[in-house]
């Protein structure tokens, strides 16, 4: 639930929003003139305000001046009006104005305006609550660093003792060149793991093989055709406990040919 304020110094107009706002589940507060939406601002923590801009007293677009050059303007503010210019819109936005309703409203245009509105509110405040808080620890920090020499030597030495590099890898580099760095430190533990298995490593890195192939060159990795075959896993070439090597060959070509002969 918030709490909007509608001004607008025709009564008609009043009562319509506030009975739609009210049936969105919002507090809805009235003034029919400036002088009222003063008191009210006042005295009440508002949410959001619909503001007319022709009033008999004072009109919007000075009010909401007002209310920005005192620095009162903390809530969003939406002008409504029936007869303004698109320069008057302007100058009202200039001024902090959020959003420009032109009348008659129309029942969905107001919703939305007004979800607009409060979820900006809800920014502003966060803000306000934010900013302060930030300023202080900036307002603090020189004062404490001035007062505290233990405080600014121990900052000091965990720079100097911050690591430098990370599992091989040089920290004050460019980020390329660091990058290319642990990809080639990645590749050679996997070749390494996977025994030059490239299927593998491939599976393991998410590549296609033939990506792989053109990143391993990129990065320098010289690979050993002879070392792979010695260093192949077990289960991508035949054991020869099971089947002679000297034998393979011979023994299928046997077989084909006694099928042909039957």
């Amino acid at each position: 639930m918030a709490n909007i304020l509608v001004v607008d110094d025709e009564i008609g107009i009043r009562e319509l929003l506030s009975e739609i706002l009210a049936d969105e589940g919002h507090a809805v507060l009235t003034a029919e003139n400036a002088a009222a939406a003063r008191s009210a601002r006042s005295s009440e923590e508002l949410d959001l305000v619909l503001l007319d801009i022709w009033m008999p007293d004072t009109d919007g677009v000075t009010l909401l001046k007002e209310w920005a050059s005192t620095g009162q303007l903390t809530m969003p503010v939406i002008m409504m009006s029936g007869h303004a210019t698109i320069d008057t819109a302007v100058e009202a936005t200039r001024f902090g104005a959020l959003e420009f309703l032109e009348k008659p409203i129309a029942m969905t245009r107001l919703l939305t305006a007004v979800r607009s509105g409060l979820e900006r509110g809800r920014v502003m405040r966060n803000l306000r609550i934010a900013v302060p808080a930030a300023l202080s620890a900036v307002t603090l920090a020189p004062t404490a660093a001035a007062g505290d020499a233990g405080s600014a030597a121990a900052v000091k030495q965990a720079e100097v003792n911050a690591p430098k590099e990370h599992n091989g890898v040089a920290l004050d580099q460019p980020l390329r060149d660091a990058r290319d760095q642990f990809e080639r430190v990645y590749f050679e533990y996997h070749l390494a793991r996977e025994s030059h298995s490239m299927t593998r490593v491939a599976d393991r890195a998410g590549l296609e093989r033939t990506h792989l192939y053109r990143k391993l060159k990129q990065l320098g990795i010289e690979l050993s055709r002879g070392a792979r075959r010695s260093d192949r896993a077990p289960d991508e070439v035949p054991s020869t406990h099971e089947v002679p090597a000297t034998r393979v060959e011979p023994t299928v070509y046997s077989q084909r040919s006694h099928e042909y002969d039957d």
